[in-house]
């Protein structure tokens, strides 16, 4: 169901390109006009079966495209993408109805006004990450041909410039889509497969940082909006249009859809930085836009301060603020647009754009009356004057972002003040006043001119006096993704306490154990100790009785050889004395002997 708002524009693209045979160019604004209302009676349909209690992704389409980088055809449309989507398919209509009468190379323009509604259709119902991106590009080089080919003297150096910036800001965005996929492990670049919890915190910053400034880009954001005044004011008005009225919400969607609805832990550490930056923002373009004297460039530089409110409001993140959120880009789209095509019907008809030029445009006779009427109506609109859907939206913005910023959300309110001075300015000079006597009559504004502005007012006045049914497509997204938020920080704060307290835990085991092993080693070292002295008293008993028998041994041994050697001693000593009692005893003898001889000798 939502690939028609795809296929239908594409195919209607390469019809109008490549149509066989001669044309008319009446008859290539008609089959481009039933193509963008086929694709309002579509979004019509999509919304009546919308179901307004389903925060999630709804009539989704899913299939495999190319598995190997992860990339699927993965489409849905909730709260914030279905206004968005709505808004796109009125405002192709808007370009193509008011501005298909005697345009050159009318093939060619109108097939590249169909392939940027695609691309920007495929981006706000893309449910995967490189699918985005795909369709971001995609509409690049249809808007950077419509510049330069149809804008005005300037054309090329702004065209380059929107290119470059635009090529930037995709390159920001697809690195940091890789990153997150990648570090976070996921099977798929799908959306809702992805979550960025288990990276680190430091991980996140730079990842969510990425995506910021790339989105900033394309919002765009001071000081990353250099490219936009002069794309604005060298576009021709249905460029313009588109540029301004839809194609700058690419951005805020992605900030609310990505750097939210990804990081929610993370937006809220950076939120104070994301609400100064919008902030100032809006005091910029307010300021800025008083000093102008060209009405082209002063309506774009109040689109920078409006596009400010949302980032404030995505900023502060409350239900509220984030249904202002989508509500403003809703009306800045419509205002915008109404606005730049009453600009081009001014510069066509006069000739000029400049203030101290244009005057008593409201003189019934020569002047343009009925378009500055309608002027006037715009400008009060994007003042923010009650009964219309500018005032609505900003209320809602400054209700839901006062609790959180109080600041700046009075520095915005503050700046809304600033809307109201230059438009009066603006309107003041344009056209109150008195004709002068050589102008000439202007020539008469035409239907086709008058009825793109007509269609704008009567909604921007339906949706300010009902403006319930502006926000009741997106309450229900806008408290899921707030809840969400919620529930994802509480999950970080429960993971962090239960952190600190394992931590805790873990200190408090540690000494528990160390006390433990104290005990335990003062325990041991006793029982070591005394079996330690056990073991040495068993020694010395052992030793001592070892030692004792060792003596006994060599006493034994001892006495045995001092035996032996006395025996040895007293029977060489006996032996000694025998010899001397022997040898006496023989001496004695022989004496004996000797006198018994002598005795015989004196007998005989």
């Amino acid at each position: 169901m939502l690939s028609v708002l795809i296929i239908i524009p594409i195919l209607g693209a390469a019809l109008v390109g490549f149509f066989p045979g001669k044309i008319t160019d009446e008859k290539l604004r008609k089959i481009t006009l039933a193509i963008a209302l086929s694709l309002i009676a579509w979004t019509v349909e999509i919304a009546i079966k919308f179901n307004l209690n389903n925060p999630g992704l709804q009539f989704q389409e899913h299939f495999t495209w190319i598995p190997q980088l992860g990339l699927t055809y993965n489409l849905g449309i909730d709260g914030l993408s279905l206004p968005l989507l709505a808004l796109n398919s009125l405002l192709t209509f808007i370009v193509v109805y008011g501005y298909g009468n005697n345009v050159d190379r009318p093939r060619l323009y109108y097939s590249l006004i169909l392939l940027v509604n695609a691309g920007i259709a495929g981006a706000f119902l893309s449910a995967n990450l490189l699918l985005f991106v795909l369709f971001y590009e995609l509409e690049l080089i249809p808007i950077y041909l419509l510049i330069a080919i149809w804008g005005s003297k300037k054309r090329g150096y702004a065209a380059t410039k929107f290119l470059i910036y635009t090529a930037v800001s995709g390159i920001l965005i697809l690195a940091g889509f890789l990153g997150i996929t990648w570090l976070s492990n996921s099977p798929s670049f799908d959306y809702d497969l992805i979550s960025t919890q288990g990276l680190s915190l430091k991980t996140q910053l730079i990842l969510l940082t990425i995506l910021l400034v790339g989105f900033g880009i394309k919002i765009p954001l001071v000081p990353l909006h250099t490219w936009l005044p002069d794309a604005y004011v060298e576009s021709s008005p249905p460029v313009t249009i588109l540029l301004g009225g839809i194609l700058a919400k690419l951005g805020t969607y992605g900030l609310l859809r990505f750097g939210l609805g990804l990081f929610p832990e993370t937006w809220q550490i950076v939120a104070p930085g994301i609400a100064i930056v919008g902030t100032f923002s809006v005091l910029y373009g307010a300021l800025a836009a008083i000093a102008q004297q060209d009405i082209k460039r002063m309506v774009a530089y109040s689109s920078i301060g409006h596009m400010g409110y949302i980032v404030v409001a995505a900023a502060a993140n409350t239900p509220l603020s984030l249904v202002g959120a989508i509500s403003q880009m809703v009306a800045h789209g419509l205002i915008l647009a109404i606005l730049f095509h009453l600009v081009g019907v001014v510069e066509s008809k006069v000739g000029t754009r400049e203030l101290s030029v244009l005057n008593g445009l409201m003189s019934p006779v020569r002047g343009l009356p009925f378009t500055s009427a309608l002027l006037i109506m715009g400008g009060m609109a994007s003042a923010g004057i009650p009964g219309m859907v500018g005032f609505a939206a900003e209320f809602l913005v400054f209700q839901g972002s006062f609790s959180v910023f109080p600041i700046p959300t009075l520095l915005c309110i503050i700046a809304s003040g600033l809307t109201a001075v230059y438009f009066v300015i603006l309107l003041n000079r344009t056209c109150f006043g008195k004709l002068d006597n050589d102008t000439a009559y202007y020539p008469k504004v035409i239907w086709s001119e008058r009825t793109p502005a007509l269609v704008l007012a009567v909604v921007i006045f339906f949706l300010g006096i009902q403006p319930t049914w502006l926000v009741r497509w997106s309450e229900a997204t806008s408290n899921f993704l707030v809840t969400n938020s919620s529930i994802e920080i509480q999950k970080s704060n429960i993971e962090i306490q239960n952190s600190k307290l394992k931590s805790q835990n873990l200190a408090s085991l540690i000494n528990t154990t160390e006390i433990q092993n104290s005990k335990l080693k003062s325990q041991n070292l006793a029982s070591l100790i005394n079996t330690t002295e056990i073991q040495n008293s068993k020694l010395k008993s052992q030793n001592l009785a070892s030692l004792i028998n060792t003596t006994e041994i060599q006493n034994s041994k001892l006495k045995s050889q001092n035996l032996a050697s006395l025996i040895n001693t007293t029977e060489i000593q006996n032996s000694k004395l025998k010899s001397q009692n022997l040898a006496s005893l023989i001496n004695t003898a022989e004496i004996q002997n000797s006198k018994l001889k002598s005795q015989k000798s004196k007998f005989s």
